[in-house]
């Protein structure tokens, strides 16, 4: 994936963390927000109508809205490697930003800050990323309708397809009020459901909230970015049941380092494909930790 590093760092203890995404030349990006409880950060420098072409990077952060303070981590470490935008007087960098909440899994008095989040650019590398537990995803759950602690883990999931130079990427951090369920409609994670356990307490408003970001070497404008986070939210909508509910905050920004021509219809169901893997993935690769057990324990 040339162009792109991808990083983690975490409080396995605490059960919080972030991902990184860096590009240190710049990305087209676009983004989608959806669901009724985001926590985002420089999403209106996307809007096709701004100027700001590029990015240098995108942080996933748990925390909920304190997790955004690890963005300042990401910001201090590309400018020291002199990257941003040139203003003439200095380069800043651009680097949007989503949380997701994980207070209510670990110690809620802990969250991502941005030392945090310069540790998760020094630990990026190029290509496929560690996944499960780690990161953005360390405290991530799903299945909380009948509420939290009735859940199950999730993490960071990641899928990729490749055709010759060309590629398409998805890095997800699942932590959805809905439950995950496979391509063939199998329930994969979700409630906990047994004669012993009541479901008898309510979600609550920013509980949730699925975040994650899109990867692609296809030529595309900054408008079709936008487009390819709108579509990429499908991939969400197959795996995540129900999803973009008004518990959620669902995120997907969209980055490309527009290098290979490809057909943007065919772009669009790769993307959508891609998605879905990625959010399945997520839970497959889960550990399961006290309360909250992972698919992978079942059975």
């Amino acid at each position: 994936m040339k162009g792109f590093l991808i990083g983690h760092a975490d409080d396995q203890v605490a059960k919080t963390g972030c991902t990184v995404l860096l590009c240190p030349e710049g990305a087209i990006a676009g983004v989608d927000v959806r669901g009724g409880a985001p926590g985002t950060r420089e999403t209106a420098l996307l809007d096709p109508r701004m100027t700001v072409e590029c990015v240098h990077g995108v942080l996933l952060s748990g925390g909920s809205a304190f997790g955004l303070d690890a963005a300042s981590g990401v910001m201090q470490y590309l400018e020291e490697q002199g990257i941003g935008f040139d203003t003439g007087v200095a380069k800043v960098p651009i680097v949007p930003a989503a949380v997701l909440f994980d207070l209510a899994v670990g110690q809620a008095a802990i969250r991502p800050t941005a030392k945090m989040g310069y540790h998760a650019c020094v630990n990026a590398e190029d290509g496929i990323p560690l996944r499960g537990n780690i990161g953005a995803g360390t405290g991530a759950t799903v299945g909380k309708e009948k509420g939290m602690h009735l859940a199950m883990k999730s993490g960071f999931g990641f899928s990729i397809f490749e055709r010759d130079d060309f590629f398409v990427a998805a890095g997800i951090a699942v932590n959805s009020f809905g439950e995950i369920f496979s391509e063939t409609g199998e329930r994969i994670a979700g409630v906990q459901i047994s004669e012993n356990q009541t479901p008898d307490q309510k979600p609550f408003l920013g509980s949730n909230t699925t975040i994650g970001f899109i990867l692609t070497n296809a030529i595309v404008t900054k408008s079709q970015a936008n487009k390819l986070a709108s579509v990429g939210h499908n991939g969400y909508a197959r795996s995540i049941r129900p999803c973009h509910t008004p518990y959620d905050g669902d995120t997907l920004f969209c980055l490309s380092t527009a290098k290979i021509p490809f057909d943007f219809y065919s772009l669009c169901k790769v993307t959508e494909q891609v998605v879905a893997s990625a959010v399945i993935d997520a839970v497959e690769q889960a550990e399961s930790i006290p309360g909250f057990p992972a698919a992978r324990g079942k059975g």
